[in-house]
């Protein structure tokens, strides 16, 4: 197997494993409350992130002031805000709807970019909002219920929150590992949401087993599993290119809620998933348009 084709299927897998948290995070929302579960993923995930850092022979980073300012709304917002709304929007929304829209994370990171931290709009930027924002109306359908539509609204909270995380982190000037990001990530995410989990005052001894092994699953396989894949990958396939792979995780999202939740798939759902596919691929047909002009001009 050559080191391209490996680096594809080491994404594939960590996408795979980014899609199956939603079905993670239904099943563990079912049991536990959303701060609860959300300090558990960060309590286990932590210790794994720890061992492998010392492992690795790397250090945790010591930044300034700016920096450390800025690694802790990347917490706030990436993991602990990320997670909580997640948890909580699934226990009203389908897993179906919340793999949908999680597919918008590449629109709602370009468009806070422009709208928040001042970039230039990219000319595919309107097609993408256009096909994204049609993905996300699709979901609702007429006469639905306001408990789906809180639900889909904290889904995509917990979008937003991650493109905050993906956008802050280039503003970070200090270099820092992915494994030691990764582990400051846990970090923070853990002191976060421990207060608000004990303030729920949730006994985790009588959450039901189904939840407890659900949130097992997300700290220890998605959560370490996925990112030892995911760089893997990028270590072996270029960050454009790897880039598209984000697209299958809303699919991995809906095959898994069918066949693991039984969720009956929609007609709207497959059109939202459809929209939002799309919105992911403008910007790369375009990409890939414009080097093809490029290699054509003499």
């Amino acid at each position: 197997m050559s080191r391209t084709t490996l680096g594809y299927l080491y994404l594939t897998l960590a996408m795979m494993l980014v899609g199956s948290t939603v079905v993670a995070s239904k099943i563990a929302a079912a049991g536990l409350p959303p701060f609860t579960a959300t300090a558990l993923r960060f309590a286990l995930a932590l210790p794994c992130f720890l061992v492998l850092l010392r492992v690795s022979g790397q250090r945790l980073p010591r930044p300034g002031l700016r920096d450390s300012a800025l690694l802790v709304v990347q917490g706030l917002a990436g993991t602990a805000g990320y997670t909580a709304l997640l948890m909580a929007g699934l226990r009203a929304t389908s897993a179906l709807d919340a793999g949908v829209i999680l597919g918008t994370l590449p629109v709602v990171s370009s468009v806070v970019a422009v709208c928040v931290l001042g970039e230039r709009p990219r000319p595919a930027l309107l097609a993408t909002v256009a096909l994204a924002g049609a993905g996300l109306f699709v979901l609702q359908p007429a006469g639905a219920g306001a408990g789906p539509t809180a639900g889909n609204a904290l889904v995509l909270g917990a979008v937003l929150c991650e493109a905050l995380f993906i956008l802050l982190d280039k503003r970070v000037r200090i270099e820092i590992s992915p494994l030691a990001l990764s582990t400051l990530m846990s970090a923070i995410g853990l002191a976060a949401s421990l207060p608000f989990a004990l303030a729920e005052r949730a006994p985790v001894a009588a959450a039901t087993p189904s939840a407890l092994l659900a949130v097992a699953y997300y700290a220890l396989v998605p959560t370490v599993g996925g990112f030892l894949l995911w760089y893997a990958g990028t270590a072996r396939v270029g960050g454009t290119e790897a880039a598209l792979f984000t697209a299958l995780a809303p699919v991995a999202a809906l095959l898994l809620a069918a066949l693991l939740l039984h969720e009956p798939v929609s007609g709207r759902q497959l059109a939202g998933i459809a929209f939002v596919l799309g919105a992911v691929a403008v910007p790369a047909l375009l990409r890939g348009a414009m080097r093809a002009q490029d290699e054509l001009t003499p």
